[in-house]
């Protein structure tokens, strides 16, 4: 059986294809196991949003190429979402796109005494990304458990 990544790894090219073909982009892919269930998730997004016939779409044009492809082993649910308001930040494609707004960043030990974060994404490199809270700070991408963009409702 061939990993999660590794699927992820081997779609990831045919999804962005599609994705952009239909005038989206991808935001995100996951091949995940929820119980007993497998799921191949695909993110799209948009300058002008996602709504339901746009995943409806992104679904309707991948799967038949999912079956000519034929990675996945197991049976899986296809599921094609929008990142959603506080979207999760998992890439320098990502960050580079969030740029200037309000993110949350969730550590995996407490940094400043602090295992969570919210500030305005100011940069990142290689090694850390840049985050104004009172102050600026530099926080380790080895240290972030998780990112995503921070949305007072």
């Amino acid at each position: 059986m061939k990993s999660a990544k590794g699927i992820v790894a081997q779609l990831l090219p045919l999804c962005e294809e599609t994705a952009k073909s239909l005038g989206y982009t991808l935001w995100d892919l996951e091949y995940v196991k929820e119980g007993t269930e497998w799921f191949l998730r695909i993110t799209i997004d948009s300058d002008e949003g996602i709504d339901i016939d746009d995943c409806e779409k992104m679904s309707r044009a991948i799967d038949p190429k999912l079956d000519e492809v034929d990675v996945i082993e197991d049976a899986y649910s296809l599921q094609v979402s929008s990142p959603g308001v506080e979207r999760d930040i998992k890439t320098d494609a990502h960050l580079e796109k969030c740029a200037g707004e309000k993110i949350r960043v969730k550590l995996f030990a407490p940094l400043n005494g602090s295992k969570e974060l919210i500030g305005e994404l100011k940069g990142y490199n290689e090694e850390s990304v840049i985050l104004l809270c009172e102050d600026e700070i530099a926080i380790p991408k080895k240290s972030i458990a998780k990112m995503n963009v921070y949305f007072e409702f």
